[in-house]
């Protein structure tokens, strides 16, 4: 999974790696829409792969949509 912008899902567990595959999540772009807790809920995902994935979004300057924006 290779994207021209740098911003593919960082490694993470196979199972975490599914469950994202599962839900259409292939770049942090799409991740940055989705609810952290709908994230966290999909089967599979476990802390480590949460912690991952909030550093990853910090990292390119994204973070998980939150239902407070206007």
């Amino acid at each position: 999974m290779s994207s021209e912008n740098g911003t593919d899902l960082p490694k993470l567990a196979a199972p975490a790696r599914r469950a994202l595959a599962g839900a259409g999540y292939d770049t942090l772009e799409q991740l940055a829409q989705a609810r952290e807790a709908d994230v966290e809920a999909l089967h599979g995902m476990g802390p480590n792969a949460m912690n991952t994935l909030r550093k990853a979004l910090q990292a390119h300057g994204l973070s998980f949509h939150t239902d407070n924006t206007p």
